[in-house]
C-alpha cells in the first residue's frame, strides 16, 4: 500500500455530501443524538441494615480484675520480702557487735564479709540491684503496659509499708534508699512512655 492509497482512501471514506438545508451534526452530536442525557443513577438497596448491639464480656472482665489484683498482691508480697531480707542483710553486715553483746547469735567473719559485700553499692542485695529486681518483675508483671505503672508503684508502696511494719519500725537507711531508687525508676519508665510523673 502506498502513503496515497491511504489518503485517497481515507478521503472518500471521510466524505459526506449535504442538501443545502442539512447542517453538518458534529462528532459528540452524533455520538449522543436520539440517547437521553441522564447518567446511571444509583438507587440504594431496600434491605433493612441492623444496628450493632455490644454486651459486656462479665466473665472476662472479672478475670482481667482478678489478674491485675493478683499481679499487684504478687508484687507487694515481693517487695515485702525482698526489703525484709536486704534489711536482715544490712542489720548482720553492719549492727553485728550489737547482735553480739545481746547474745542473739554469732557470726564468723566469713559471714560478715559476705553480707558486707551482699549490701556493697552494686552487691545483690544493694540498692542498684535490688531496685533493679523490683522495677523488672512490675514490668514482667504487666507485660511493659505503660498504663500499669502507676498500680505497680502502689503496690511497690504498700508492700514497702508491709515490710516496715513486719520489721517492727523504721528499716534500715539502705532500704530507704532503695525505696527512692525503686520511685525515681518507675518515674523514668512513666517519663518514657510520656506519661505525668507527680514530683
Amino acid at each position: 500500500m502506498s502513503v496515497n492509497g491511504i489518503t485517497t482512501s481515507s478521503q472518500v471514506s471521510g466524505t459526506r455530501s449535504y442538501k443545502a438545508s442539512e447542517k453538518p451534526v458534529k462528532t459528540t452530536e452524533a455520538a449522543t443524538a436520539g440517547k437521553d442525557d441522564v447518567a446511571a443513577v444509583y438507587e440504594p438497596s431496600q434491605a433493612v441494615t441492623k444496628s450493632a448491639t455490644y454486651t459486656p464480656n462479665t466473665a472476662l472482665v472479672s478475670q482481667l480484675k482478678s489478674d491485675a489484683e493478683q499481679r499487684a498482691a504478687n508484687l507487694q508480697s515481693l517487695v515485702e520480702k525482698v526489703m525484709k531480707q536486704q534489711a536482715t542483710t544490712y542489720g548482720n553486715a553492719t549492727d553485728i557487735w550489737s547482735f553480739l553483746r545481746e547474745g542473739n547469735f554469732t557470726v564468723d567473719p566469713q559471714t560478715k564479709a559476705e553480707a558486707q559485700a551482699a549490701i556493697a553499692e552494686d552487691g545483690y542485695w544493694g540498692v542498684n540491684q535490688t531496685s533493679d529486681r523490683i522495677v523488672q518483675f512490675a514490668t514482667a508483671l504487666t507485660g511493659g503496659d505503660p498504663d500499669k505503672i502507676d498500680e505497680m508503684m502502689n503496690a511497690f508502696k504498700k508492700g514497702f509499708q508491709m515490710a516496715t511494719k513486719t520489721w517492727g519500725g523504721e528499716l534500715p537507711d539502705i532500704s530507704q534508699k532503695t525505696y527512692d531508687a525503686v520511685i525515681e525508676k518507675f518515674n523514668k519508665l512513666k517519663e518514657e512512655a510520656g506519661l505525668i510523673v507527680e514530683k
